[in-house]
């Protein structure tokens, strides 16, 4: 099961939100979610938690890139939302093949379809350990050290310092 929620910054601190992921396929989606959030094009953050096994921050502010950071990347990997960000880390397409490439002519498919990979092939593709942007909070008082020792229930850690733990609680 997920947690996903929304904080956005404004004058009087931070605001959030819980959100469903469920219309979410690609990280284009998550950031039109955030940026549908922001107030005057400041900071989102999108926290994404599963089960405590691990998390991932998408902070977008304004119309930059967003900025990625997962905790555990072979974790995230078994996950479609970790999933998700992990490909746009590594820069692989989502379907890793255009669907033409895999017809012929007459529109029949090539062959007998790819057996499915299994788990392990799958999480020994992705670093293990955390991925992305471990810096992305500095300047809201998380430096990169400290996001890559934080485990267990890492987003009340984070809404912590960025003092807004009864906010975000308030949707958990």
């Amino acid at each position: 099961m997920y947690f996903a929620a929304l904080l956005a910054r404004s004058d009087d601190g931070w605001e959030a939100s819980d959100t469903d992921l469920d219309n979410v396929e690609t990280l284009s989606d998550l950031v039109d979610l955030a940026r549908d959030a922001a107030l005057d094009d400041d900071t989102v953050l999108v926290f994404i938690e599963q089960e405590g096994a691990w998390f991932g921050i998408v902070r977008v502010d304004g119309e930059d890139d967003p900025r990625i950071f997962l905790s555990d990347g072979p974790l995230a990997k078994r996950s479609s939302y970790g999933s998700m960000l992990i490909d746009e880390l590594l820069g692989r397409d989502e379907d890793g093949a255009d669907d033409l490439d895999t017809l012929d002519l007459d529109g029949t498919e090539d062959g007998e379809p790819e057996p499915a990979e299994d788990e392990a092939d799958t999480a020994a593709a992705v670093p293990s350990g955390p991925l992305g942007d471990p810096r992305l909070l500095e300047d809201v008082g998380i430096d990169g050290r400290r996001l890559l020792t934080l485990d267990g229930d890492a987003l009340s850690e984070i809404a912590d310092a960025l003092g807004c733990t009864d906010v975000l609680e308030a949707v958990r």
